[in-house]
């Protein structure tokens, strides 16, 4: 039997570790959580909000920013791929996770803006594949957009940008586990995370600040486990040469404490390989699409902003 070898935290949560090991179904990391605390905390009528400090790699240097995980439960018209309106009668209805993932910050004069959304049916027993997932940038250059959408066995991806070289594209990926829908599945089923060696579509923000085409790439993912109660998922991507590793709670919710991304960033003499983090500062659970008066920023407070 293989065996998890635990790693013992005696430098900061984000100077990890690289110590080996792996999972087995058969010896689950994570605890498991019933479906009374599963719909206490998911379906309490409120999202869970994360802030989190961000150093951001852009264009060969490390940037100041702020980042937001915000997850929710909402029902999904499975036609239209989108939140289904009450009445629901008569429509196809599938609960999903939705994570909303936000980056802000600036490069020298201009700011960034990235957020992606994924929307991932959470009923046991299925592949937890994202039924839809979409991603925005907005910079003082001009904006891209992908989405890509489930259905008949295949992801079907429709991508725009100002670039020229990467103008308005439409094109279809085999149905293999995103990267962005990794962090719904982690909040739902973290056992299930893959590991060893299979393939996996790339993060549709890094494909368009890097410039790379959108296709499943080989990777290996590998966990850890940390004495706090945590653990650490890793994946390498082989042929981007780049890494990101994520920590979180091994007790349900499953909280995401953190995570790291290690790439080459910048093009010729200003290129550098650096690592981008983000560290939790404040959690709150809040229906905040109700919170929307001057009186509500206060939350921002809680938050940590």
């Amino acid at each position: 039997m293989k065996r998890i070898h635990r790693v013992r935290t005696i430098v900061p949560v984000f100077l990890f570790l690289a110590a080996v090991s792996f999972l087995w179904a058969d010896n689950p990391v994570f605890e498991t959580y019933t479906d009374e605390q599963f719909r206490d905390y998911w379906f309490a009528d409120k999202a869970e909000l994360t802030h989190y400090s961000l150093t951001q790699a852009r264009y060969g240097e490390l940037r100041e920013g702020s980042a937001m995980l915000i997850f929710v439960t909402e029902p999904m018209n499975t036609r239209l791929q989108v939140k289904a309106d009450p009445p629901y009668e008569g429509k196809k209805i599938k609960e999903v996770l939705k994570l909303n993932y936000t980056k802000n910050f600036y490069t020298g004069i201009y700011p960034y803006s990235v957020m992606s959304s994924i929307f991932t049916p959470i009923e046991r027993g299925g592949s937890f594949l994202p039924e839809k997932l979409t991603m925005s940038i907005q910079e003082w250059c001009g904006q891209v957009y992908a989405q890509l959408n489930l259905g008949m066995g295949r992801y079907k991806g429709k991508t725009f940008s100002y670039f020229e070289k990467e103008a308005d594209r439409t094109f279809s990926l085999k149905n293999v586990m995103t990267e962005d829908g990794l962090w719904n599945l982690a909040r739902i089923s973290p056992n299930d995370l893959p590991v060893g060696d299979f393939q996996l579509i790339p993060s549709l923000a890094l494909s368009r600040l890097l410039h790379f085409d959108l296709r499943p790439e080989r990777v290996k993912g590998k966990i850890e486990l940390l004495e706090d109660e945590t653990a650490l998922y890793t994946l390498d991507f082989i042929e981007s040469d780049r890494t990101l590793k994520i920590q979180l709670s091994r007790l349900f919710p499953y909280e995401i404490a953190g995570w790291e991304e290690t790439y080459v960033s910048g093009r010729g003499a200003g290129a550098a390989t650096l690592t981008t983090q983000a560290k939790r500062v404040e959690r709150v659970n809040l229906d905040y699409w109700k919170r929307n008066s001057e009186a509500d920023s206060v939350y921002r407070n809680e938050l940590g902003f």
